[in-house]
């Protein structure tokens, strides 16, 4: 008696999800779409490197209560310790690429290597150049936090916002004007 044979139906239309490292994947038979339904995990999150152009992740948003006058103590000390602390994490940073230069420095008979090498220390150079840079700008930020001038547009005096600080903590102009800047700096290259 012969074997019944299985029969294999092809993938329907009908939606078939999965969930792969905090993604929801949704496959169709036309194509493969991924749906963020939640953030990584927070062990996944701390695990990642920053780059310059990163923000001190550690810290919670600050509680606006209404009829509380802007950068008063409470914001004031936030956001030093917002800056103290991504200050902290880039000179860690610092350290660590020393220490990886110290240590992972060879002399390696194939060229090949060697230019290898090279390029993977010069591409660490110039990352750590920008968050000197970044560091320069955290300290003058601390310095117009002491001065009281901190939270407030550059060019025009109005108040930065506290929302726009967290994201930016070096921010020196408000919306409208970084806006305005970032137009006339595209009509002057375009």
């Amino acid at each position: 008696m012969p074997a019944k044979k299985k029969a294999v139906t092809p993938i329907s239309r009908s939606k078939a999800t999965r969930k792969t490292a905090g993604k929801a994947v949704t496959r169709t038979a036309t194509a493969t779409k991924k749906i963020i339904s939640k953030p990584a995990p927070a062990a996944t999150r701390r695990s990642r490197r920053h780059r310059a152009s990163d923000v001190f992740q550690g810290f919670t948003p600050y509680p606006l209560r209404k009829g509380e006058p802007y950068m008063n103590e409470s914001q004031r000390n936030h956001f030093r310790n917002i800056l103290l602390g991504w200050k902290k994490e880039l000179m860690e940073e610092v350290d660590r690429t020393v220490h990886h230069m110290q240590d992972e420095a060879a002399n390696f008979p194939d060229p090949n290597d060697r230019a290898t090498q090279e390029s993977e220390f010069s591409l660490e150079l110039r990352t750590r150049d920008r968050e000197r840079k970044l560091i320069k700008k955290i300290d003058e930020a601390l310095t117009t936090l002491e001065a009281g001038e901190y939270g407030y547009c550059d060019s025009c005096g109005v108040e930065i916002g506290i929302r726009r600080l967290e994201a930016r903590p070096t921010a020196t102009q408000c919306i409208d004007c970084k806006t305005l800047d970032e137009i006339r700096e595209k009509q002057m290259t375009g």
